[in-house]
């Protein structure tokens, strides 16, 4: 069994590991994930009871709170940790004057400035000393867990400690006063995050208006059902994907596009959830429930993308379980060791382990790495490209080869009847046949009304329909379909597809499909392009001639033509001996291809559930443009984490060297940590601007 847990209180990705770690441990537990940034547990448990510990485990893991998952979220004030700082501060900077007006000469005046000093220590020290300690408990319940107890607020401790056990008041104080301003500002840095978070969680509307034959009613989005009309006000979000009735408006499409324009909309124009009505008031039909809607898509996927997390995220992960233990050892080689060989003059190597220890806390990678990541995600989102993990991101970053489905993909996929060859008969063959059929083709054929009724219907993959109307044997498709039927038929080259309809073995006519290329294809894939993406493939089961008429304007490389569903794989395999393979499509006869490309986008609002599902990425309003957007955030967010890696992994080697030599005093480690982690999560935060 599956199930979310809502928290609050869970501030860093070393303490998400530790939680992660401690309640896969508990029996009964198979699988657990502490989601920091999203404040959330995902557990897979198999019994009642191991439920329970491990709610038992996350409510008295250090401040974390299992909250209601449908309370309003409140702003963190962060009110306790301001006033320790501030009570810590005052004494601190109180001793450091105090010091230096009198002096330390005389004893009152030292004993009073200790006293100033050791009140900072506390002010600021408590919480660390009580996390150390209930780490301490929990480090042995269910085995030995040596993560658990030597995180951050064991090393942070053990070197302020150490620091007044060698007579040095005011560097203890500064350590633990340094460490808590450090964890306020990366709290507020991940507080931001969430905020761009709650951002898109605003998406959703709260309420939705719907008539009835009694006039007007107030329900919640889920409660509304497919042909629900609705009442869409100027300033409401549009509840639920809905088609417009009556009336016309502009829509301001910015939460799902990112584009700032408003969109016109009029009767007959599908209008997507999240949208807000900055025009007019219009009627609505519902098309699909709230459960299905594009803004109902969205959230889900920002709020679990952190569960997939990239390669780098899980090597810090790793990193940090190894690398903690290690340091703390050779802490204790410097501090032991070398004043064996140097008379005994244990302090100052004492002082120099309490530097290493300090310094070589693995704050910067664990808080900036996923932050990163995990403002790519937003950053897409915000774009109107929707990810389903982080590891995504790297693998869209090295895409050079973009493969594309034709119909519904580079094409508009609306699809009308804009000509008949063979009379009225062929078309009312046609609707009915097309009536049992759920290929995109099909809904060309919706409003047409037909007196005829298809039985023993049969599907047949990438060609077309076979059926019996009226006792006679039908065929409604390709001509390839009909000729595997024994039907003489040729095909004519069209700009439109065509939809030939044969009976009991006669050629009767066609019916021409309109269906337009999207009108930003061409700039579409000119960006990704200019993204690095060298290679442009379309794979389609439509004719050559057509798709090469159709497609003509478009800066594409190859046209692989007339391939049925299991086909398009094996020419996927093909274009990925070029490079990272990027396949984007919308319908059930895409999945194959998808699940065989290196990465793949689905269309969101057109889209199947099988596509949507099958994909690893969803454009949530259509928008092709939206594509080289995503190439260029993943490959920012690669560069970002690189550089974090590098530059944190550099200075504090240079420092951790500098301390063994006793260049730089212990307040100066605790100022050089928390600086390389603010710079660090600093940087991370590039990941915001505009693409």
């Amino acid at each position: 069994m599956d199930k979310i847990v809502k928290i609050k209180g869970l501030d860093c990705a070393a303490c998400a590991a530790e939680l992660s770690e401690e309640l896969e441990a508990i029996e009964g537990i198979s699988h657990a994930s502490a989601d920091f940034i999203n404040q959330r547990v995902s557990l897979s448990y198999e019994s009642a009871e191991a439920f329970e510990r491990a709610v038992d485990v996350i409510s008295h893991f250090e401040e974390v709170e299992i909250v209601d998952g449908n309370a309003p979220e409140k702003k963190e004030r962060h009110l306790k940790e301001i006033v320790s700082i501030a009570v810590s501060a005052a004494f601190f900077v109180a001793g450091l004057i105090f010091t230096v007006v009198f002096g330390s000469d005389e004893r009152w005046a030292f004993a009073l400035g200790v006293s100033f000093w050791l009140v900072a220590f506390l002010a600021a020290g408590w919480e660390v000393a009580v996390n150390a300690g209930k780490n301490a408990v929990r480090a042995f319940k269910g085995g030995f867990h040596p993560s658990v107890l030597l995180d951050e607020n064991l090393l942070m401790l053990i070197a302020a400690v150490g620091a007044i056990a060698i007579g040095e008041y005011m560097e203890a104080a500064a350590v633990v006063l340094l460490y808590q301003i450090g964890e306020l500002l990366q709290s507020l840095a991940v507080g931001s995050s969430r905020g761009a978070i709650r951002r898109l969680m605003e998406m959703k509307s709260d309420s939705a208006v719907r008539l009835t034959a009694d006039g007007q009613e107030e329900v919640e989005p889920e409660a509304l059902e497919v042909g629900d009309i609705l009442l869409i006000r100027r300033g409401d979000k549009v509840p639920v994907d809905c088609l417009i009735t009556e009336g016309e408006s502009e829509l301001d499409t910015k939460s799902l596009t990112g584009e700032s324009y408003l969109r016109e909309v009029k009767i007959g124009d599908e209008v997507l959830a999240g949208c807000v009505n900055e025009g007019n008031a219009f009627k609505a039909r519902v098309l699909r429930p709230y459960a299905e809607s594009a803004v109902a898509k969205i959230l889900e996927l920002v709020e679990n993308s952190s569960a997939s997390k990239a390669r780098p995220e899980k090597f810090i992960t790793r990193f940090a379980r190894i690398y903690t233990p290690v340091v703390v050892l050779l802490a204790l080689v410097i501090a032991v060791i070398p004043p064996l060989f140097q008379d005994h003059n244990f302090a100052v190597w004492v002082g120099r382990a309490l530097n290493f220890l300090v310094i070589s806390c693995p704050c910067a990678l664990i808080i900036s790495v996923p932050l990163t990541y995990f403002s790519g995600v937003g950053v897409l989102a915000r774009e109107g490209v929707l990810t389903k993990g982080a590891v995504y991101l790297d693998k869209l970053a090295s895409v050079k080869v973009a493969a594309f489905d034709k119909t519904g993909t580079l094409t508009e996929g609306k699809f009308s009847v804009a000509n008949v060859v063979g009379g009225e008969k062929v078309l009312l063959y046609a609707a009915a046949a097309e009536k049992t059929s759920s290929h995109p083709l099909a809904q060309a054929f919706t409003g047409v009304q037909t007196p005829y009724i298809a039985e023993k219907a049969e599907e047949i993959a990438g060609m077309g329909i076979a059926c019996e109307i009226g006792g006679a044997r039908v065929l409604v498709g390709s001509v390839r379909l009909l000729r595997e039927h024994g039907v003489a038929a040729e095909e004519d080259i069209l700009d439109a597809v065509a939809v030939y309809v044969a009976e009991n073995g006669v050629l009767l006519g066609r019916v021409e499909i309109a269906d337009a290329l999207r009108t930003n294809a061409k700039d579409a894939l000119s960006a990704l392009k200019k993204q690095g993406v060298k290679h442009l493939a379309v794979l389609t089961g439509d004719s050559e001639e057509r798709a090469r008429e159709t497609l003509k304007e478009l800066p594409v490389d190859v046209i692989r033509a007339r391939l049925l569903p299991d086909e398009k794989p094996l020419f996927a395999r093909e274009l990925k001996r070029e490079g990272t393979l990027l396949y984007v499509g919308d319908g059930i006869n895409d999945t194959p291809v998808m699940a065989e490309s290196d990465v793949s986008a689905a269309m969101g609002a057109l889209g199947s559930d099988a596509a949507i599902e099958a994909s690893d990425f969803v454009l949530a309003g259509d928008d092709l443009s939206s594509l080289a957007k995503a190439v260029k955030a993943a490959k920012r967010t690669r560069k970002i984490v690189a550089e974090n890696i590098v530059f944190s992994i550099a200075v504090k080697v240079a420092l951790m060297v500098l301390s063994l030599f006793g260049f730089i005093p212990l307040w100066a480690a605790v100022l050089g940590d928390v600086g390389v982690m603010l710079l660090a999560v600093l940087n991370s935060m590039r990941m915001r601007r505009k693409l």
